[in-house]
């Protein structure tokens, strides 16, 4: 009977973004954008094996197994399906039962009498309830479309935290990689200054040059080597962090020194449509808005009494022996009617209430979609630029190179004073730290444009709505593909 009535309130429809999607990103459309080396045909669900480093895989394949926070998301999803199943409770009749023993006793007697009699009695009890709201009105349906709904929300919550850890570790592995590389220059370069100290030296001892010069190169060699003490506080940050991100205390967890990938790989970001069906946090907003919309019909119940069936049997006697016998029995079964009058508009606030609740899932829904769109255009952006000024760095520090090398050979000839082979050697180290530096945003940049693509998730790895014991709920929450497009 229950799941032959209606459902008050409106059903849910899909409100359509804020701005439908274009034809494309307005950045891939540029002629100047050249990938590199395209890695299309990678398995999105282990993304970061396109940079072909074996640390990395192995370091990403913890995140899954131990990060703490994600932990936490899927805890707060598998309370989120207890609570579909909690309210999936009220479609079924709750069944009670009772029971007691007493003993009575009393005196028996007349007032003159020199004695009297002592008596005791045993009462024996037995029965059973059973209470059976029908769900007439789709309340109890509603509520259970809605938190369906929640943890569908969650499990792409869920989805998006593993994303997010992913990309925090792989950001924090590539800043460690990049500082291993400074070290590695700051390593060559203090080398290079301790030689270029040394020829300054002994030519001051021979008197050819004055102490001015011998200062110089002595500063200009131990402020190379305290940029290089300095760095290691970096590394040891950035290692410290991985720690975190696969849950394990820094004090356990030790990366060996490597260079950073020889390349950086770009991904074509596909269409943009196509983004509404890969990114968890638009499948967690758009199921919200689900949530919020039978939370309206629940409101809307209120203002309909509830009919409740009740019964109940019980058996009552003095003697255990009779206790089941058709003269102790009573029994009684009937529907209850219950509802409110008048509430001073309690009701009416309510659903408005959750009316409004529903507008802002939908204004939260439609910012989620522009967000996500900005991030992949910020992340296309930086790819491309970051390649083109990647490449002009490059010519830049091989100029830098070629003033260093004449501008020492120079001053060996005694045509130049050292202050302009200080200038030329920073200059260089400087071009080569920057070129560095341009090389870890260009890896940090192809990690968040996988990550604002929505890495190798899709919409349709979202688990579907627990089952209901046969009974509908409605339309929505019955269909073979929740997502609706």
């Amino acid at each position: 009977m229950a799941s032959g009535c209606g459902l008050v309130g409106p059903d849910y429809e899909r409100p359509p973004p804020a701005t439908p999607p274009t034809p494309a990103f307005k950045e891939t459309d540029d002629s100047y954008f050249r990938p590199a080396i395209p890695r299309d045909a990678i398995d999105r669900g282990k993304w970061w094996s396109m940079y072909g480093d074996p640390a990395l895989d192995q370091l990403a394949a913890q995140v899954d197994v131990s990060n703490q926070n994600l932990k936490i998301s899927e805890a707060a999803y598998r309370q989120a399906v207890a609570l579909v199943h909690q309210s999936q409770s009220p479609l079924y009749p709750t069944i009670g039962y009772t029971g007691s023993v007493q003993q009575q006793s009393g005196r028996t007697g007349s007032s003159t009498a020199t004695a009297s009699v002592g008596s005791s009695t045993s009462q024996w009890s037995v029965g059973s309830t059973l209470s059976w709201e029908i769900d007439v009105w789709g309340r109890i349906r509603r509520q259970i479309e809605s938190d369906a709904a929640a943890a569908q929300a969650s499990a792409a919550d869920l989805m998006s935290a593993r994303l997010s850890a992913q990309s925090a570790l792989i950001t924090n592995y590539f800043s460690l990689r990049i500082s291993d590389e400074r070290k590695r220059v700051l390593t060559e370069s203090v080398a290079a200054f301790g030689k270029a100290l040394e020829i300054v030296r002994n030519q001051f001892n021979a008197g050819t040059v004055s102490r001015v010069d011998l200062a110089q190169a002595q500063t200009q060699h131990d402020q190379t080597r305290a940029q290089l003490v300095a760095e290691g506080v970096n590394r040891a940050q950035f290692e410290h962090a991985i720690a975190v991100q696969v849950g394990r205390a820094p004090a356990e967890v030790s990366v060996a020194p490597a260079p950073p990938p020889k390349d950086v790989p770009t991904v074509d970001a596909g269409l943009p449509s196509a983004l509404l069906e890969r990114r968890p946090d638009i499948a967690a907003a758009e199921r919200q808005m689900q949530a919020a919309n039978a939370q309206i019909g629940v409101a809307v119940a209120a203002y309909y009494p509830d009919i409740t069936l009740n019964a109940s049997l019980n058996f009552a006697s003095t003697m255990l022996s009779a206790l089941f016998q058709a003269t102790n029995m009573v029994w009684s079964v009937g529907p209850a009617l219950a509802g409110t009058a008048v509430d001073g508009g309690s009701r009416a606030a309510q659903v408005e209430g959750a009316r409004a609740n529903r507008d802002k899932t939908v204004a939260t829904y439609r910012q989620t979609v522009l967000t996500a769109f900005q991030q992949v255009e910020d992340a296309l952006a930086q790819q491309r630029i970051l390649q083109q000024q990647e490449e002009v760095q490059r010519l830049a520090l091989a100029a830098a190179r070629d003033a260093e090398r004449l501008a020492l050979n120079q001053y060996r000839a005694g045509t130049v004073p050292y202050t302009t082979v200080i200038t030329t050697q920073t200059t260089a180290l400087q071009n080569e730290l920057t070129l560095l530096g341009i090389r870890q945003s260009r890896l940090i940049a192809s990690a968040t444009l996988v990550t604002a693509l929505g890495g190798g998730w899709r919409d349709i790895e979202l688990p579907p709505p627990p089952p209901i014991g046969g009974l509908q709920t409605s339309k929505e929450l019955h269909r073979k593909s929740w997502w609706p497009f």
